[in-house]
């Protein structure tokens, strides 16, 4: 990470917010699975950070210390919906079978399994662009070479993983 540092080697909070506040986001919303929870959770952890910033920056790794606010604020958050009575209009008689998730644990699975079929270059220029959301010019810098590079990588992979899953189709049709 870097961060400016002010006086003293403490790390400048308008300048951590400006670099990290869409890192933030993006944990915020894996972890709440609502962009409208995240955006609550990742102001309620910075107010709080701001105003305890001497000690949030001294600390090994502030980005950690405000993760790990985001996540209290979320907790705290779900503890108080919980608490909350909500009377239903009609009580439900048969229960509807809740998907447990395994479904899209399994596809997760096996796109990662896909990509790791991936050259190094090509899997780590994929992950960039759809995990971090990272523009090509910044891939690019990460990967030490030409955006038209980086943009080639992304192209290929992407189509590399349509065409083993329109192979992968056909052989199950």
């Amino acid at each position: 990470m870097t961060t400016a540092t002010a006086g003293g080697g403490v790390l400048d909070f308008e300048v951590f917010v400006a670099e990290r506040a869409d890192a933030l986001l993006r944990f915020a919303y894996v972890l709440t699975g609502d962009s409208a929870l995240a955006e609550d959770a990742v102001q309620d952890a910075l107010t709080t950070a701001c105003a305890r910033w001497g000690r949030v920056s001294r600390a090994d790794d502030p980005e950690a210390y405000v993760k790990r606010m985001v996540v209290n604020a979320h907790i705290s958050w779900w503890r108080r919906f919980r608490r909350r009575e909500a009377p239903a209009a009609e009580p439900t008689r048969v229960a509807q079978p809740v998907p447990d998730g395994a479904a899209a644990r399994a596809d997760a699975e096996a796109v990662w399994e896909l990509c790791k079929t991936l050259p190094d270059r090509q899997r780590a220029a994929v992950v960039l662009r759809f995990y971090e959301d990272l523009s090509y010019a910044e891939i690019a810098a990460l990967l030490q070479c030409a955006e038209a590079t980086a943009r080639s990588h992304v192209h290929r992979a992407l189509a590399v993983l349509k065409e083993t899953l329109s192979r992968e189709g056909a052989d199950d049709a």
